[in-house]
């Protein structure tokens, strides 16, 4: 695997699978950070435990802002790539060198791990999320130049200097961290792409937003995007 590389897991009260996780990581030989998100369980305690550094955060700011915390982290630390993994077991650590490989093979800023690329597989989805993915790949595809079948996809691999840009710019609301940081990173220039990877239902604990959660946040990206109220960073180098 291509070195330094860290992994950065955002966690809220994600006690009852934070362990297998950060273990999983480990048992490949990789770092990891775990960023509690002011969980109200033993889930800082747990991953630190199982071998993670652990930030904790003293109010709970949501997925954008703990990622955000992950990525400065790993540049003050000197790594050079990072890859976010969720904290809910959906995703499996074994799989990172699949990103990482793709990241350097097309020489990608940010590549996604993808459950509906070749070779990807999940659970099956519901009518309306799906309908959402849909919708969200379109738009991405026509507004930023990014073909990315998995837009909501928390399984990335992010590198310098986009980890750079990230780590100074990184919105701090739901779906800041998916959607319109594709959209953004694209339309700025860097290289995004994506690699199949299978998932499975998250192991424990409850999801961060329900159907209806959901479908607002979709709102809101498609507002961001025809309103122009979307965050902002440095352009890849070389591009205006």
């Amino acid at each position: 695997m291509t070195a330094p590389t860290l992994v950065v897991i955002p966690a809220f009260n994600e006690q009852a699978t934070i362990g297998a996780v950060v273990a999983s990581v480990r048992e490949i030989g990789l770092p990891c950070v775990v960023v509690d998100d002011a969980s109200s369980d033993a889930t800082a305690a747990i991953a630190a435990g199982a071998g993670a550094d652990v930030l904790r955060l003293p109010i709970n700011i949501g997925v954008g802002g703990a990622l955000r915390t992950g990525w400065r982290f790993a540049v003050e630390h000197g790594y050079e790539h990072v890859v976010q993994l969720d904290g809910d077991g959906q995703h499996f650590a074994d799989q990172i060198a699949l990103l990482l490989t793709a990241m350097e093979r097309d020489d990608l800023d940010l590549v996604v791990g993808s459950r509906f690329a070749p070779g990807g597989s999940t659970p099956q989805l519901s009518a309306t999320r799906r309908a959402a993915m849909r919708t969200l790949s379109a738009v991405l595809r026509r507004s930023g130049g990014v073909q990315v079948s998995d837009p909501t996809s928390g399984f990335r691999a992010i590198r310098a200097p986009l980890l750079d840009a990230f780590s100074r710019d990184f919105p701090p609301y739901y779906l800041g961290d998916t959607f319109e940081a594709l959209l953004v990173a694209g339309r700025r220039g860097y290289r995004i792409g994506e690699v199949g990877v299978t998932m499975q239902s998250r192991q424990g604990g409850t999801p961060s937003a329900d159907l209806m959660g959901s479908i607002r946040s979709m709102i809101r990206a498609l507002t961001v995007l025809f309103t122009g109220t979307s965050f902002d960073i440095a352009p890849a180098p070389g591009t205006s």
